[in-house]
């Protein structure tokens, strides 16, 4: 698909994750951002971001989906490869700057894989 064009619309959403390092689901940037922009375009914007590699998305609590920014993805390949850290008491979400590797599977080809660990967050375990 790939960004064609700065919009403003673009560039409110992706302001929205150069404020945070964490990661932001669809229904909080539709709240956050229900007055500036439609449903529909902040969905079409997220899909042209991942798609050119800005941000990488998964699937949270509930079957959410979530976003957070790539760190040297490119157009071609997502190379965020890191399990995500959902907090069960505050809902707080994290990239975890972990490295995996995911295992090589017999007559198979694993072309995207994610994991969701949850707990207490760092605030909340305290």
């Amino acid at each position: 698909m790939g960004i064609i064009r700065k919009t403003q619309s673009l560039e409110i959403v992706l302001n929205q994750f150069q404020k945070r390092s964490k990661a932001l689901s669809t229904v909080e940037l539709i709240k956050r951002l229900d007055k500036k922009i439609n449903k529909t375009t902040i969905y079409r914007i997220l899909d042209k971001l991942e798609d050119d590699g800005v941000l990488h998305s998964f699937v949270g609590i509930n079957g959410v989906k979530w976003y957070a920014k790539c760190s040297n993805c490119t157009k071609s390949m997502h190379t965020d490869i890191h399990p995500h850290f959902q907090c069960l008491s505050c809902g707080k979400v994290d990239c975890l700057d972990i490295n995996m590797n995911i295992p090589t599977i017999p007559n198979r080809e694993v072309v995207f894989s994610q994991l969701l660990i949850q707990g207490k967050c760092e605030m909340c375990y305290s």
